[in-house]
């Protein structure tokens, strides 16, 4: 996703005050995320079996697509806003092929003026040229991270979701080899880092928060990592393209 361009969001944000001027949701400033307190952890629900866990078995389980339903599938529309035309949109679910897989995720630059400093998939909108969301999945990664369109395995795709800002954003699920030689687009990725697969397909890293200003709240579910000493607070989209992984990957066979 691109400075000059109009980018999905890769992990929305919380209910905020209105722009009339814009007809967009704004954060308070200063807003943290990670500042609202949790409302619920999700431990009684069942962990993914590690033996579903494999590359083999998730490319078992895109060709026969068990029966499920996403959990999340729609942001809190604009306050005050009025119904847009939706953007098409698509981010890559990179799995990386470890012995232990791994789920490729990216912080967003500092400097860009949505979302910066968010943890996010590699993806953005949908361009004229791109042939379906696959291919504007594959190019967005090439751009952002220098992923090439030859070393993934798209396996499947999930439903889409819809933000509140009115992008339809399909993910795309693709294994990739590990320790591929990647490489930030600095304008638009400050960080490439990997979360083990076994930590966002275990809900009891799956936390609830709300937050109200006025007549409205917004809900959203937090997956914060710790590496090394750091915390990559995961969030808002990604969070929800995550946790409706987890569920496809929970789910029961037809």
């Amino acid at each position: 996703m691109g400075t000059k361009k109009t980018s999905a969001p890769a992990a929305a944000g919380a209910a905020a005050t209105t722009s009339a001027a814009a007809g967009r949701i704004q954060l308070p400033k200063g807003f943290r995320p990670q500042d609202v307190p949790v409302l619920a952890v999700d431990h009684a629900l069942p962990k993914v079996p590690d033996a579903a866990q494999t590359i083999a078995a998730m490319r078992e389980r895109f060709e026969r697509q068990p029966v499920w339903v996403p959990e999340w599938v729609r942001e809190s529309p604009l306050l005050g806003g009025t119904e847009r035309t939706p953007i098409q949109a698509a981010v890559l679910i990179p799995i990386v092929a470890r012995a232990e897989p791994t789920v490729l995720l990216t912080r967003r630059s500092a400097q860009l003026k949505t979302h910066s400093g968010q943890i996010a998939f590699p993806g953005g909108r949908i361009d004229p040229q791109d042939a379906d969301a696959v291919a504007a999945a594959l190019r967005e990664a090439q751009e952002e991270v220098a992923l090439l369109t030859q070393w993934v395995e798209v396996i499947g795709q999930l439903p889409a979701y819809v933000t509140g800002t009115g992008f339809h954003v399909v993910p795309v699920v693709g294994v990739i080899a590990p320790d591929l030689p990647l490489r930030a687009n600095p304008h638009e990725v400050d960080e490439i880092f990997e979360v083990p697969l076994r930590f966002v397909l275990d809900p009891a890293n799956h936390r609830h928060h709300a937050y109200t200003l006025g007549q409205v709240q917004r809900k959203w579910l937090s997956m914060p990592y710790m590496a090394q000493g750091r915390e990559y607070f995961i969030w808002g989209v990604t969070a929800s393209i995550l946790r409706n992984f987890y569920r496809f990957m929970q789910a029961p066979w037809r």
